[in-house]
């Protein structure tokens, strides 16, 4: 019961913040959020004044613990704002000659109203519907569709001149239900500065006192997560991830549905999972709040990280450069300096981690919790963690200073960081195109959590797939193929942390791997130079032979130093002074190989990418000194 008491204090700490909108802050208790359509204004005295069709927009309405939880074909009303179907007295189903529908919503509305916990806007509703004309008022005003025998248009075929509640509404095999279309109401009182019912806080008082009070009538027991007796919640609240989210964390059936549901271990089923209906509520929500407004989504997967305290944190999910909110086409990021781009990142992680251990505090606690549901009607958490918030900015920050590297993704963007979970699950699977991929990428998403959560090594298996997919260069898109080596890059960086890989290029390192990815890089500059001297808009031999490269690096540098042949001819001709410094610069990689290493034709490592990048980037950003950048500037 840990995740649940921790989102019960998450909500008791946040409920001072004043509704809004529901992604602005937490629903209160006894109501729910759901998108409404139609807007209808009435009198102090319910009298109709005028109704309308809206945008979808969440609409924060009161709700009984049933009505929030079992709305399937059971007529089960919400005591207020509700369907069509529901408010409206003279929409007949059919060939039936009474709503049930309307009945159970009146009866509901009707006991709200004689209680001692009543207020005027839901009693001007309820004298406004006992008259049973809001389905005539609704298409008087042109809101509800009809066809020309004042039956209920459910079907439109053309996409043009299309009424505006059908565009509201999302068919169902071609099947619109305008009786579904959800109704908010405005009560217009003199002097009231809140018409709006889903934005008065009295009228939300008023209700919840009703259904405190009513609690006294449900069975006592001991609520496992305050210690205490209260009333238990027999249903819990579902669409925690959306409105349409049918899946429940905590769900039981009926004893009598069954003889075997509890297998002898308990006589009913709050023995085994007793939670107040407050305590089930204000937890619900709380999550519910918490996803919508910092949660990661991944389809049915749903990661969120918080304080309990309300402080905020930082997404723990994001790569750099989201995290560091930057944007692109900004100078300080894409003209970064070579030599210094992992000072500078460390510095800016440094002070953006600083400012939170400021105002989060070493000891607060911090919540990390993934959920994901195999059926629609249940959902598991699959991924759980309870740590200090020093705890956790630590492995934040680790996670991003392990795992910089120079990035140049999305568009337009080039930033030295760590890449999100999303972007290495891209990078090591591909685009998740089928549902297949989807499941791999949630999949690896998950194992990704441990690593950034817990400080753990993040999988061999997908570096090695990031760094393969990286090699199969003539199979990516140009900006696929330079996202993924950045990516990759990070990775092999990350997960040898004891070989201290800096960002920049390592002239002093003299490993098989990282020089083969160098002597790559030059010959690919070498050939991408002559091709852009002839104006031809075409691979590189270096790049079409990457893939055969990593596999047999000797017997294909032979192969790739003969087609640079008639390349060097052109720039011989044009550009002398730069063939002969990229002819110093392979002798000078070369003389650093040991003479059984450049022979060996095995398989390269990640870490020949890691040389590739550094000698291509060192290759492009040369200083202002170098005589080929002079004479680069006349081509």
């Amino acid at each position: 019961m840990s995740w649940i008491q921790k989102l019960y204090e998450t909500y008791e700490h946040c409920a001072a913040q004043a509704y809004t909108s529901s992604e602005a802050a937490l629903t209160p208790l006894y109501h729910v959020v759901q998108q409404a359509h139609i807007e209808i204004a009435l009198d102090s005295k319910g009298n109709f004044r005028r109704a309308s069709v809206i945008d979808k927009e969440n609409t924060v309405i009161p709700a009984t613990e049933k009505s929030a939880t079992a709305r399937t074909s059971a007529v089960v009303p919400h005591p207020l704002c509700d369907h069509v179907k529901y408010c409206a007295g003279d929409y007949k189903e059919g060939n039936k000659s009474q709503n049930k529908y309307f009945e159970s919503y009146r009866e509901k509305l009707r006991k709200w109203c004689e209680s001692e916990y009543s207020h005027p806007k839901a009693v001007a509703i309820l004298q406004y519907v006992e008259r049973k004309a809001v389905l005539h008022d609704l298409i008087k005003e042109g809101v509800m569709p009809v066809d020309s025998k004042g039956h209920l248009l459910r079907t439109w075929k053309s996409k043009e001149d299309k009424p505006q509640l059908l565009k509201q509404l999302t068919p169902d095999k071609g099947i619109y239900k305008p009786q579904n279309a959800l109704i908010r109401w405005r009560v217009e009182i003199p002097n009231d500065l809140v018409p709006e019912v889903w934005k008065d806080t009295t009228l939300q008082g008023a209700w919840i006192r009703r259904c405190t009070a009513s609690e006294e009538t449900k069975v006592v027991d001991l609520c496992m997560v305050t210690g205490i007796k209260r009333a238990l919640a027999t249903k819990h609240p579902n669409r925690l991830r959306s409105g349409k989210d049918n899946a429940k964390l905590i769900s039981n059936k009926k004893e009598e549905d069954s003889d075997f549901i509890y297998l002898g271990r308990f006589l009913q089923a709050s023995h085994a999972a007793g939670v107040g209906i407050e305590v089930s509520q204000k937890a619900h929500s709380a999550l519910q709040w918490l996803i919508k407004r910092q949660g990661f989504r991944n389809g049915d997967q749903t990661i969120v990280a918080w304080a309990v305290n309300g402080k905020e944190i930082p997404d723990p999910f994001k790569d750099s450069a989201a995290m560091f909110g930057l944007e692109t086409n900004k100078p300080e990021i894409s003209n970064q300096s070579l030599s210094d781009a992992g000072q500078t990142f460390a510095l800016r992680l440094n002070k953006y981690v600083a400012g939170y251990r400021t105002t989060l505090g070493a000891t607060n606690d911090i919540v990390v919790m993934a959920l994901d549901s195999a059926t629609p009607g249940r959902m598991a958490i699959t991924y759980y963690r309870e740590l200090t918030g020093s705890e956790f900015l630590d492995r934040v920050q680790a996670w991003h200073e392990a795992f910089a590297w120079h990035q140049n993704y999305p568009k337009d963007l080039k930033f030295v960081g760590a890449p999100s979970p999303k972007d290495i699950a891209e990078a090591a699977h591909g685009q998740a195109k089928d549902d297949t991929l989807k499941k791999l990428h949630k999949a690896t998403v998950e194992r990704l959590l441990p690593c950034i959560i817990d400080g753990q090594r993040i999988p061999r298996d997908l570096m090695e797939a990031a760094t393969h997919r990286t090699c199969n260069r003539a199979g990516l898109k140009h900006w696929e193929f330079e996202k993924d080596l950045g990516i990759a890059c990070a990775l092999f960086k990350g997960y040898f942390r004891e070989r201290s890989y800096q960002m920049t290029l390592e002239r002093d390192r003299t490993t098989r791997d990282y020089l083969y990815g160098c002597l790559l890089a030059i010959a690919d500059h070498i050939e991408g130079r002559a091709l852009y001297l002839a104006k031809e808009k075409r691979e590189t031999s270096a790049a079409r032979l990457m893939q055969r490269f990593a596999d047999h690096p000797f017997s294909t540098w032979r192969t790739i130093e003969l087609l640079l042949s008639p390349y060097k001819t052109r720039l011989r001709s044009k550009r002398p002074l730069f063939l002969n410094d990229m002819e110093k610069q392979l002798d000078e990689v070369n003389g650093k190989f040991q003479p059984q290493d450049f022979l060996d034709d095995r398989r390269l490592s990640g870490e020949f990418l890691l040389g590739y990048h550094c000698q291509r980037q060192a290759l492009w950003n040369k200083p202002e000194t170098d005589p080929d950048r002079e004479i680069g500037k006349n081509d």
